[in-house]
Formats: C-alpha cells, structure tokens, sequence
C-alpha cells in the first residue's frame, strides 16, 4: 500500500510545484513513516487561501476516542472512502495533497525483502491523494492526515496489489476544490497512475528500518558498507523490514 515515502527536494521546488508564495522550512527526509510529521498542502480552515502545514501521518477522527486509532488508518481505499465513517466526512471537506518525491515498496526475494523506491520520471515532487481530519485532545488541537490507495499499475504489482493514488496537475486542482462535490467524479481520480510515467529502483534495506535517515535509504544495494552486519543479526537487534510499516 504506502507505508513509507520520501521528500528530499528543496523547499523552493516543492513550492514551485503547488504554486505556492512560499513553503515551511523543511529538512531532507528519506525515511518519513506513520506517525511522522509530513508535508501537506490544503485549503487552510477558514482562510480562504491554500497552505502548506506540518501534519501528523495516520488519520485521527474527530469524534475518535482512542488516538491509538490512527496507526490503523495510514492507508485509505479509495473505493470505500465515501462509505466508511473515518473518511466519508473528510472525503466531503477535507481532502488534501500529500507532498512526495518517492514512496517505498518491498518484494519479496530469497529469504528476505528487498525495498524498492518508486518515483514519477522527470518530476522532482509529485501529490498523494489524501484526508485529514483535526481531533481536540487536553494537549492541543491534533491534525492527521490518511494516504488514499488503489489498485496497483502493472509497475508495482509485481511488489504489491496497491499503491498509492497519484494526481497531475489537473487531478490536484479538482482533488482541492471544495466547490467539487460530485462523488463519482472525485473519484473518477483515484486511479492508478500511468506505469510508463513512473520508474523504480532496488534500494539499500538499510531503510527496512523506520528509525533510519538519510541519502543511503535511497543508495543501491551495492553501496552497502562490507563489513555490514549480517541479516539474522540485525533481526535480533528487532530491525526487520516489516517494522514501522503499519499496513
């Protein structure tokens, strides 16, 4: 599905790209996980303008009474978002652009899982479709936020049966409309992307783990250091590649 993603490029490309007067600072990140702040662009609650805010990654109802409940909903399929209760409301008001410049996805080879990173060609950002959602909590306000899925593009699903639904430009400014209530047309967007628009390569697994960062997430395999520990002795350590990835 999408459990993992990537935003490594400058601040001033991401905002050239949604055509924004101007960004958050925002650190290069190779290894951005569930429950992680992320990069979302939305029409800023009641101010009639469109922003670039910090939120957190895994969808938090409103009327959720267990936070908990966000590590379920990293992920939601987009062909039930207007049906099940944790999204019909955000599908109607508050949809949003995930910013990426890659996702991460895991096949299995041998013994083990090799990671692949996923990007759209000649592109240095692209937008996930996606929801958030604002609960109120003794801390604070608490914004969260769900990656939509579809059915995967022959691409990925050699990895996985779903990926994350991507949108051009077109898509993005109909995806952010709030005058755009027509169902079946919003959801006549949440499509998998073309195949030959995209590409993807073998990784380092040092990304497997979650509490990794950095540009070597993103090396090829071969790049690994040769005195790397082996394989059953980092799974002892708990850094498995299934850890962190909560779909």
């Amino acid at each position: 599905m999408c459990g993992r993603i990537t935003l490594a490029v400058e601040p001033g490309e991401i905002a050239e790209y949604f055509q924004l007067s101007e960004v958050p600072l925002l650190e290069p990140r190779y290894n951005i996980a569930p429950t992680q702040n992320v990069a979302v662009l939305r029409n800023a609650p009641g101010k009639g303008v469109r922003e670039l805010a910090l939120l957190r990654w895994g969808l938090i109802p409103s009327w959720a009474e267990d936070l908990n409940v966000g590590s379920r909903m990293i992920n939601a399929r987009s062909e039930t978002i207007a049906h099940k209760p944790a999204f019909r409301e955000a599908f109607k008001k508050r949809r949003c652009l995930v910013a990426a410049d890659g996702f991460y996805e895991w096949k299995r080879e041998g013994g083990g899982k090799q990671p692949y990173i996923i990007r759209v060609k000649d592109q240095k950002c692209f937008a996930l479709a996606g929801l958030w959602d604002r609960k109120d909590t003794p801390e604070g306000p608490l914004e969260t936020f769900t990656i939509l899925t579809t059915s995967a593009n022959e691409l990925v699903a050699p990895l996985h049966d779903r990926m994350p639904v991507i949108l051009d430009t077109a898509g993005c400014e109909q995806w952010l409309d709030e005058s755009v209530q027509d169902q079946e047309k919003l959801k006549s967007l949440l499509r998998p992307y073309p195949a030959e628009r995209m590409c993807m390569e073998p990784v380092d697994d040092f990304v497997n783990n979650p509490a990794n960062e950095g540009e070597r997430c993103i090396a090829p395999p071969a790049a690994r250091p040769a005195a790397e520990e082996s394989k059953p002795a980092r799974r002892r350590r708990g850094e498995d590649p299934n850890q962190g990835m909560l779909f």
